[in-house]
């Protein structure tokens, strides 16, 4: 699979990563604002070599996937994106009949998988929020900083670069800045249209209580505010009912975790928790054994 095809007709960039030995569950990994699916090359690597099927698509807008300038998502931009998950979710699903599937969104990917366990939860076997936050929360913070880069990079002084808040890995940092993929905000009009999103995103009742979820972030990402966001992110789906909650912070760690000075221990932690909710829905979905005695 190089490509599906969205609800509205455009055409979007998929990449995958086939699997090696024996197959035990799917990957669709959902990237940031201002990356693309390339930038997961090294997770989604390690994660087939333990037997999972990775897919990542260019969200609209991104990559591959651009059409109309960078960050420019269309009318009703970001609910089409959050339904581009969906449409690839549906796809994956008849792709590999039976087999358990997971959806990681990381920092914008991430408020996308929200919305999407709120209106298609039932289409996951586990979702896993990376560098998330409470989406309504940020938006309080940032509403006092004029400048969002600004606010995040703050607590960073004397900063080599305007991206400090993304990495304690200064040769990530630079290469980010360096791709002509990366680095870049939403349009106008798709910021807006995320932003409208976050009252629904504030109240997840509605998300299927059993659904494993799995919060990853650093304690120094500007995003949460020192764990304050990602707290009540967490809080929230608590009370909304969900009863199979990993919530993992991480030390000195910043924004993007998959390249940070200790993204071996965080992706290490990640398969950890991939294997025992795969191996479980796995085992649910297998038929029982007939009796032939």
């Amino acid at each position: 699979m190089n490509g599906f095809t969205a609800a509205d007709g455009l055409r979007l960039r998929v990449r995958s990563w086939p699997h090696t030995g024996e197959l035990r569950g799917v990957v669709h990994l959902s990237h940031g604002m201002g990356e693309h699916a390339d930038l997961y090359d090294g997770l989604a690597t390690t994660l087939s070599r333990h037997g999972l099927a990775v897919y990542a698509h260019d969200l609209r807008g991104h990559g591959l996937s651009m059409t109309d300038g960078p960050g420019h998502l269309g009318d009703d931009g970001w609910n089409r994106l959050v339904d581009d998950l969906r449409v690839l979710a549906e796809l994956l699903r008849e792709r590999h009949p039976g087999l358990p599937l997971v959806l990681m969104g990381h920092s914008m990917g991430s408020y996308a998988v929200q919305q999407l366990m709120l209106d298609h939860g039932h289409l996951l076997d586990g979702a896993v929020l990376a560098g998330t936050t409470a989406l309504d929360g940020l938006l309080d913070r940032l509403a006092r900083e004029p400048d969002r880069l600004d606010y995040y990079n703050a607590r960073f002084q004397p900063t080599r670069t305007r991206y400090d808040w993304l990495s304690r890995d200064d040769a990530f940092v630079d290469a980010f800045l360096a791709d002509p993929r990366c680095a870049f905000p939403l349009d106008g009009a798709g910021l807006r249209d995320m932003h409208a999103a976050a009252p629904r995103l504030a109240r997840p009742r509605g998300v299927p209580p059993g659904l494993p979820l799995y919060v990853v972030v650093g304690d120094r990402d500007p995003l949460n505010d020192g764990l304050a966001l990602s707290d009540l992110l967490v809080r929230r789906y608590r009370a909304a009912g969900l009863v199979d909650i990993t919530y993992r912070t991480y030390r000195a760690a910043r924004h993007q975790l998959l390249y940070e000075t200790n993204s071996a221990e965080i992706t290490a932690d990640l398969i950890g928790w991939l294997t025992r909710v795969t191996d479980r829905r796995s085992s649910e979905m297998s038929p029982p054994l007939e009796n032939t005695c």
